[in-house]
């Protein structure tokens, strides 16, 4: 079913009020892709009575108040995507299309949506209960950050929403325990995963707010910190001083179980738009996740520029085989299927079914990391788990063809031995669309190595063997690749160095180039903020003019000369 959000879904339901009250700044789509959703369907599942409203009118009460106030506390995210990054490009112009809005016009979400939908709500319900802000727009701003496009260090959003808690991460593994403990009049500020403040220090001690304001190498030290105490295994409670304040930060609740993600995959999600929003038009974001499949989360790559292993974790947790399978069934009953599973996946496509021994039994190494400079020994790629799965889901009645559409890390084949070049024959033979994702970033050793990124030899291996493949298939297919442009430590030569390997060594010219977005809670932020390499502490070239910006991406999107020859009658 879907979740209520007008009051004669709640009256149908018999519910006389309800418990909780989540806010979100996306169109609410009943799916296991959206993170607002997963939230709802986990505590009504337990006995809560919950309703969603979404994407709220800022000039009224009409929305914010249609469903009453709750019992127990009001849910506030900003969306599946970090507002100011929905709303403003790399080069911080105003979008005009929104995914996540019927219609697709950007007109339904405010700016610091999170903020806004907690004043919002203060404004209409004065002493109201707990106001709690979670997903990935709280949960990457939870301590003092750089803010790209107010270009300043802002406070943790807790104090500048004046909200109660913050549940960073993905929250659906403790948010029954958080919801509980309020229906039980007890403390949650014990529990894993939460962000309070408090009058008093607790935990290791961050640099104060206003340190990081004033001095980088403090913003440095902050976000080490930080960092390394967001594996569930091995961190420990962290605290930051604003002003006479604490923002403290529980260590992170251990990570969901196989058993877990497959019971939360079994709530009986509609896989579509709620009728309310649906007569306000489309939504294009669920083009793509209605008939998909999220089979895994986390990523252990690490990439600097992103923020997934600080949202979802360096660890990969991933669903049984038999939850996949079930919910391909479900799919394939669904009306509108066509027989296409359009996407089977995760963060990254190819991270299913292994992970390193030590790292889930000692946590995630300070050391070194997985896949840079080179893949670890100890994770020991396997991708034959998922060759079978996606055998066994092309079986199923009613299913024509899977797809693997979510990027590929082409390291993680190479070093797979035994499995990899047998899974990727296979994918190449039956599960690409014409086109398959990877993401090389950049040519540049020293980019790559700011960025995180494996060396270019592999790009160029990987890519001779699927276009062997492909041929031996019988299949006109190529590789996708992702670039960044604008990254710190990238000037007009490293681009220009970009646009000549692409075109000698890939022969094409690439399209698929983003300028690099500072982004909270990514060490490539931390860069773009403090012009140095935080490791080396080496000041590093850093472009932060937008016109030059835009140079870096035109100098390798740019496509040759093409020249008119006329042919002279005779």
């Amino acid at each position: 079913m879907f979740l209520p959000t007008t009051k004669a879904e709640v009256k149908k339901l018999n519910w006389s009020r309800l418990d909780v009250i989540l806010v979100t700044g996306d169109a609410y789509i009943d799916s296991p892709f959206i993170g607002i959703a997963i939230i709802g369907k986990v505590l009504v599942d337990k006995g809560f009575r919950v309703g969603i409203i979404a994407q709220p009118d800022m000039d009224s009460k009409t929305d914010i108040s249609r469903l009453g106030e709750p019992a127990l506390f009001w849910g506030i995210t900003g969306g599946c995507v970090d507002s100011m990054v929905t709303n403003y490009t790399a080069l911080k112009k105003r979008r005009k299309q929104d995914d996540y809005t019927p219609g697709g016009i950007n007109n339904r979400r405010p700016d610091r949506a999170v903020i806004a939908y907690s004043n919002l709500v203060r404004k209409y319900f004065k002493n109201t209960c707990p106001i709690v802000l979670g997903g990935i727009e709280a949960s990457l701003r939870r301590i003092a950050h750089y803010d790209f496009w107010s270009n300043k260090i802002r406070r943790s959003i807790l104090f500048d929403a004046k909200a109660d808690y913050l549940l960073f991460g993905m929250a659906h593994n403790f948010i029954v325990k958080f919801a509980s403990a309020l229906k039980d009049n007890k403390n949650p500020e014990t529990l894993n995963g939460v962000a309070f403040i408090s009058k008093e220090k607790k935990g290791i001690e961050l640099p104060s707010f206003k340190a990081v304001q004033k001095n980088r190498e403090e913003y440095i030290k902050s976000f080490h910190t930080f960092y390394a105490n967001n594996d569930p295994i091995t961190a420990q409670r962290l605290c930051q001083q604003h002003n006479d304040r604490y923002l403290v930060l529980n260590p992170p609740e251990p990570y969901s179980t196989t058993e877990e993600l497959d019971h939360i995959h079994s709530l009986g999600f509609e896989r579509d738009l709620h009728p309310f929003y649906k007569k306000l038009g489309n939504v294009r974001a669920l083009d793509t996740i209605r008939f998909s499949i999220p089979t895994h989360y986390g990523c252990y790559g690490e990439c600097n520029f992103c923020a997934i292993s600080i949202h979802q974790g360096q660890t990969v947790q991933f669903r049984s085989e038999d939850s996949i399978i079930n919910e391909a069934k479900i799919i394939s009953q669904l009306e509108d299927f066509k027989g296409y599973i359009t996407d089977l996946g995760g963060p990254t496509a190819n991270m299913y079914g292994f992970e390193c021994k030590k790292k889930l039994k000692k946590g995630a190494c300070q050391d070194k990391r997985c896949l840079f400079p080179e893949p670890c020994k100890s994770l020991a790629p396997d991708h034959s788990k998922q060759i079978r799965l996606i055998q066994k889901i092309e079986k199923l009645p009613g299913i024509k063809k899977v797809f693997i559409s979510s990027g590929i890390r082409y390291d993680l084949i190479l070093n797979d031995k035994k499995h990899g070049m047998a899974f990727l024959e296979k994918i190449v033979k039956d599960n690409v669309s014409g086109q398959m994702k990877i993401a090389p970033e950049h040519t540049m050793p020293h980019v790559l190595n700011l960025m995180g990124k494996q060396n270019i030899d592999m790009l160029l291996q990987f890519k001779n063997k699927f276009d062997s493949l492909s041929k031996k298939a019988g299949k006109k297919q190529f590789l996708t690749y992702y670039l960044i442009a604008a990254h710190p430590g990238c000037n007009m030569k490293d681009m220009d160095a970009l646009k000549q390997f692409t075109s000698q060594k890939l022969k094409m010219t690439p399209e698929q180039v983003q300028i690099f977005t500072p982004s909270p809670s990514t060490y490539s932020t931390l860069m773009y903020y403090t012009g140095l390499d935080p490791f080396s502490m080496a000041p590093i070239f850093v472009e932060k003019n937008p016109v030059n910006k835009e140079k870096q991406k035109k100098a390798v999107t740019k496509k040759p000369p093409h020249h008119d020859y006329k042919i002279k009658n005779p």
